[in-house]
């Protein structure tokens, strides 16, 4: 069981679901980034996504979008945040998942970029812009450093590719639970609790429902279907706006997610 996993079956025997809120690396400059993980882990968190800004960010909604704008006009480069990362390393207690997309992978190069997410605790790498077929060189050269590759998996996707999806993700698989970018909905489809259940037949580590998620009854709801949820878009705009009772709010509906869980 690796590092990522370990910590959301940890959390699920603690009696709480997985909560796992993403933040833009450097929104509000670099400076923010200890200052924000530290608060995040103590308030409970089980893993942090670690966005990293980028020119062309083909996943995300007008809010991370944004976001990202900020940072790249703060300087922020993916090398400038593992850079940071590594500079405290050691009060970082929660397994960071780093978010980005391949072009920034491939210019840092592959085997030096492994070697940064070492050195900056970095657990797990989500690389939307990477399908299935094309991942083992990211397996290949960041496995053996002990850094999971989380693969997504869409509600389209069929039945035999979401099975294969299940079988290649590591840590835990990301089950998007829209149709499109990422950003606050108001609603989900109907047919959520059915997509869950296949994936869970499927699956041999834990399902998390991403994208959309931005309030703690969405929380409560989608994690009652799932391992537990990644809040983007939300926490993005509380920790901008420097709202820190809504990020509370929604880590601590992880735990009333737990009590209503289907699963």
């Amino acid at each position: 069981m690796t590092t990522l996993q370990q910590a959301i079956e940890q959390t699920k025997i603690a009696g709480n679901k997985a909560f796992v809120p993403y933040i833009m690396a450097g929104d509000g400059g670099l400076e923010t980034l200890k200052p924000t993980i530290l608060k995040l882990q103590e308030m409970g968190v089980t893993a942090i996504e670690v966005g990293i800004p980028f020119t062309d960010p083909v996943a995300d909604g007008p809010t991370i979008e944004q976001a990202g704008e900020r940072a790249l006009a703060e300087g922020v480069t993916l090398r400038k945040v593992l850079a940071a990362l590594a500079s405290f390393r050691g009060e970082i207690q929660v397994p960071l998942v780093v978010m980005t997309y391949f072009n920034p992978v491939l210019a840092f190069e592959l085997e030096a970029f492994a070697k940064a997410c070492v050195a900056g605790g970095v657990k797990g790498l989500i690389v939307p812009d990477v399908p299935l077929e094309e991942s083992a060189i990211l397996r290949d050269t960041l496995n053996p450093h002990g850094i999971d590759i989380v693969q997504l998996v869409s509600l389209t996707s069929p039945p035999e590719r979401i099975a294969r999806i299940a079988a290649a993700s590591q840590g835990f698989v990301y089950a998007v639970t829209v149709n499109g970018i990422t950003g606050a909905r108001a609603s989900f489809a109907d047919n959520l609790h059915d997509h869950f259940a296949r994936l869970r037949e499927v699956s041999q580590i834990p399902v998390l429902a991403g994208f959309g998620i931005s309030t703690p009854e969405q929380v409560v709801s989608m994690g009652a279907l799932s391992d537990g949820v990644i809040v983007g878009s939300a926490i993005v705009t509380a920790l901008y706006e420097g709202n820190l009772e809504k990020v509370e709010a929604l880590v601590s509906a992880s735990k009333d997610a737990f009590q209503k869980s289907t699963l």
